[in-house]
């Protein structure tokens, strides 16, 4: 799920990628909102506030929300400029570095965090958006552009045009293709709020708080591995039998 593109890639693997990552952004969405009242998978909402402060002209306070737009930017604009800079290294999975980075900064702030949590509330919101600007770049640069994971409002309104579509079938005759993209909005959609729940609930009720951040930072890894264990095994087979063919 992590390395097939283009023609090679299907519905299974992004539905599979689709599944994961929207869980762990809900997981870091709730997360971060609990412990700074800060959305920290999307900057929509720092942007309307950014251009509030901006208009009343307290800009020093709207740098902050500057911060944080820059902050999922610069996570986007790395993930995807670290792919493109190893693409041609095939011995390399070009989809690690980023995935990798991510889980560096949930587990460091997952053990740290809650030590400088008031004193630097700020630049822990910054590295988490940071971090879904590198998850949404990864899984947009993998999917080609078909699986957004870290913000529903896209989703929502893509799939109340699918769904409308299905009512006339007669502008729309390929109905298994609208069909295998409302599958996948449904998943994205429901497995971050999945995710969004289970972060809630290990957040608050069994008092993790920002420990959650290492549950999300887990499942990554183990996922990653997972594609790469697979991967070398399903190359290992073909050799294998291309040695017994001979």
């Amino acid at each position: 799920m992590f390395r097939h593109q283009g023609k090679s890639r299907t519905l299974k693997h992004n539905l599979q990628i689709a599944t994961i990552l929207s869980f762990v952004a809900g997981i870091v969405n709730v997360t971060g909102f609990l412990a700074f009242s800060q959305l920290t998978t999307n900057v929509t909402g720092h942007f309307a506030l950014f251009i509030s402060d901006v208009a009343n002209f307290e800009f020093w306070k709207g740098t902050v929300y500057f911060l944080y737009i820059f902050s999922f930017l610069f996570g986007s604009f790395l993930s995807s400029f670290l792919i493109e800079k190893f693409r041609g290294n095939k011995k390399l999975n070009v989809f690690f570095l980023p995935t990798l980075i991510e889980c560096l900064i949930l587990t460091s702030i997952g053990l740290f965090g809650s030590l400088t949590e008031s004193e630097y509330s700020d630049l822990i919101v910054c590295s988490l958006l940071f971090a879904m600007g590198l998850q949404n770049s990864l899984v947009t640069k993998i999917s080609d552009a078909v699986v957004r994971t870290t913000h529903l409002t896209g989703l929502f309104t893509d799939l109340g045009i699918e769904i409308s579509q299905l009512f006339f079938l007669e502008n729309h005759p390929n109905t298994k293709h609208i069909k295998s993209t409302i599958k996948l909005r449904v998943y994205i959609i429901c497995f971050f709020f999945l995710g969004g729940f289970i972060g809630g609930f290990l957040y608050s009720r069994l008092e993790l708080e920002l420990y959650t951040l290492i549950f999300a930072a887990i499942i990554l890894l183990a996922s990653l591995f997972y594609d790469d264990m697979r991967f070398t095994l399903i190359k290992s087979k073909r050799k294998y039998n291309q040695r017994k063919n001979y």
